[in-house]
Order: C-alpha cells, then structure tokens, then sequence
C-alpha cells in the first residue's frame, strides 16, 4: 500500500465476519461527506477512507450485507495510517480470543495516531490491554461485561464517546464510543478537531443530524422494563413504581410495599437490579420526565410535580446528571415547540 499524501488523513476500519454493518459505514460515511465540504470549500486536505480485514474481499456483516475489504491487515503499514477504528458486532466475543488480532491491535497503538472503537469493539481493544487506565464506554448492553471482565477500565456508561483531543476529559489517542450510531457522533468530534467546528457542523446539517447531541447514551426506558432475572420479590414493585412517580418513594415506603425490611430491601434490590432503590427511582423519574417534554403543552415546572422532582431545579440537576444537558435545551430539541421554562 503507497503511503497517502501528507494533506491526506488515512481512516482505516478493521472488519470481520458479522460485523455491524453501520459501525463500518456510518463513520466512514461522515469523512466521505467531510471529503465533499472541504472540496467545495477548494481545500486541499481530504481523508483517505479504507475498510481492511484478516484477508481481502467480501465480509459478511450481521445484517447479510456483505463489506468488501480493500486490503489484508498484514499489508497495511500502520504508521501511514491516521486513524484505526475497531467495530463490534455479532462476531466481537470471538474477536476477543484472537492473540494475532491482539498483537496487531498493540503494534497499531504504538504507531497509528489514534485508535478508536465502535460499539461493543471496545470489549477487543480492552482485551488487548489498550483500555487498562483509560476512560471508556462502550454500548448499554455491554457495559456489565466491561465492568467484570476488565475492572481496570475507567467505564463511563452514559457517554456517547470518550474521544477529547484537548486530553481534559477523554483521551485523544485511544478512545471508545458507544452503540451503533455513536460511532457517528465520534467521526462528527474527529472531524471537528481535525478542521474546525464549522465544517464539522456542514457536515452534520449534510447528513442531518446533530453536531452534538444532547446527554449520553443511556436508554434510560429499558429501566421502566424489569429484567427477566428479577425476583417476583421485586417484580410487582417495579410494575408500580412508574405509575407513581408523584408519590413519597423513599426507601421505606418502597420496603414496606416490597414486604422487606428496608436494610433487607436495599441488599435485595442492589443485588438483583445493579443499582440503589433511590438511584432506579431518579432515572425513571428523568425517563417519565424525557416523554413529558415532548409535549408542547406541559410547562417544565409541572413536569418537575408530575414526576415527583417537586421543584424545577431538582428536576434540573437530575438531568445533568444523567443526561448532561438541562430540561429546557432538551424541550428545544425534541419537543415540537419550546416550552416555558417555568
């Protein structure tokens, strides 16, 4: 492979059998658009998009669409290359236990500018040793498995990506994203980074999307949905809870209703849903609150009674905390029109 021109940024994929076919295509798609707003702009600079594999040829994804890679990994020289995504997909748990992949994976650290993950490809870099230290995400459905397999791993569940190329609060070289279409949302932050915000938000209104979306990547409405795993102990308390948000749900009311103890209630309900009562209750209050401020006829204030926050500010700072963006910016995204504030 001839190395690409200095003003040519080489993104390279890396694909497998069963692959998720948007992790490849979706980030891959926003430099090609990138490509296309910097050549109307009659800038020189353009990105070089390649997909490889263990061999070249077709690669069957996990929707039957089949990818076809360019070249070998073994033919790519990894320091022409800028950046090097690793996708997940159905085929990820085998990827996991592939040593020559691993080996390729910590050679491509040390030389390529930046290594990123789509997905549940974060679950490879963390087994190749890439993630130990570092802040990561990775899709919802997977952050268990991070946490158990790789406790040296800094997980940040409800992030859309970890990439920051100030280092302040994500790391620039080795990074993650979150499920499917955050991988778009990290190509959208590497484009900004490499050529401003300006074109990356051209890029953004091209593909019709945001430059930035609000919050993370928590989806908050599988928490209103008990687990199958749950015990019946728990199971008709979970049922009741989301028609009740207005109501006291402290920890003894909550007890009390279970038939527990509240010491007991705390163990048994931690143990078997993976968080505290009180925290379960907040991030269905903030799920309820989510649907309530898509309708343009509820004020902010009243959302706050009806999902048991009482006061605008609790609301407020709930929301920060699990969706990084205020009740009012998230009313003037997704509602049909602006809410009143209070």
């Amino acid at each position: 492979m001839s190395k690409p021109a200095s003003d040519t940024r080489l993104m390279v994929s890396y694909a497998y059998d069963n692959v998720m076919s948007l992790d490849i295509v979706g980030p891959l798609q926003v430099f090609a658009t990138a490509n296309d707003e910097l050549a109307l702009l009659g800038r020189v600079e353009s990105y070089e998009c390649m997909v490889v594999a263990d061999q070249a040829g077709p690669i069957k994804t996990s929707s039957c669409i089949r990818l076809h890679a360019d070249v070998a990994r073994s033919d790519v020289s990894l320091k022409d290359i800028d950046t090097l995504f690793v996708p997940g997909g159905d085929g990820m748990p085998t990827l996991r236990k592939d040593v020559g992949l691993r080996q390729w994976l910590q050679d491509a650290e040390k030389k390529v500018t930046r290594l990123g993950s789509i997905c549940s490809g974060a679950l490879i870099l963390a087994e190749a040793g890439l993630l130990d230290g570092r802040m990561a995400t990775t899709h919802w459905s997977r952050c268990d498995e991070m946490a158990r397999d790789f406790p040296a791993v800094h997980l940040m569940g409800d992030r859309l990506h970890s990439y920051d190329p100030t280092g302040f609060d994500g790391d620039p070289h080795v990074f993650t994203s979150a499920g499917v279409t955050a991988g778009i949302d990290l190509a959208l932050a590497i484009v900004e980074a490499d050529f401003g915000r300006t074109l990356a938000l051209s890029v953004a209104r091209r593909l019709v999307m945001f430059l930035k979306r609000p919050g993370g990547q928590a989806q908050f409405s599988s928490y209103l949905i008990p687990d199958k795993g749950v015990t019946s102990r728990l199971a008709s308390l979970l049922d009741w809870v989301p028609g009740n948000l207005d109501q006291n749900l402290s920890l003894d009311v909550l007890a009390d209703r279970a038939g527990m103890t509240p010491r007991t209630f705390s163990r048994v309900f931690t143990r078997d849903m993976g968080m505290s009562p009180a925290r379960y209750v907040e991030r269905v209050r903030v799920e309820a609150a989510r649907a309530l401020l898509q309708d343009d006829t509820t004020a902010i204030s009243n959302v706050a009674t009806l999902c048991g926050f009482r006061h605008p500010e609790t609301l407020r700072r709930a929301f920060q905390r699990h969706l990084s963006v205020s009740p009012q910016e998230y009313a003037e995204r997704f509602a049909r029109k602006s809410l009143t504030p209070v």
